[in-house]
């Protein structure tokens, strides 16, 4: 029997939020390879919907309970995670509340455009599209 290897299906969530003064988008840490700063986000459940997986995994990894704004787009560069073919569904989101890295998160911060530290994945490049695609 032929067996198929299909892509992975992901949500990474770009919250946007203001806590202590500072205004701008939540990044994580990551605890785990590949290690860097990324947006949170993980793999969709089976029986799960993207949206739900978007607000699942904000929670897990930045402890935010976020409202989802609108779907950015969709990511499917078969090489755009160094591990695996994933395919993400990217979306915009607002927060309030206490940032704090949980789950597979090291660390959390609020960023700006001008003020991003080094991404991993092709975090950038999204990120690139959300600043310029601001609405």
């Amino acid at each position: 029997m032929m067996q198929y290897k299909q892509p992975k299906l992901t949500c990474d969530i770009i919250i946007e939020m203001s806590y202590q003064g500072k205004t701008g988008i939540v990044l994580i840490e990551r605890k785990n390879p590949p290690l860097g700063w990324a947006l949170p986000g993980g793999f969709v459940d089976y029986g799960e919907s993207l949206e739900q997986t978007a607000i699942r995994e904000a929670k897990e990894e930045t402890s935010l309970d976020v409202t989802l704004i609108r779907q950015l787009h969709t990511y499917s560069e078969p090489s755009r995670d160094p591990r695996h073919h994933t395919v993400t569904a990217v979306y915009i989101a607002k927060a309030s509340g206490i940032p704090k890295a949980m789950d597979d998160a090291k660390n959390v911060g609020i960023f700006t455009k001008d003020q991003l530290p080094p991404l991993v994945f092709d975090h950038i490049h999204i990120l690139n599209d959300y600043f310029s695609k601001r609405y």
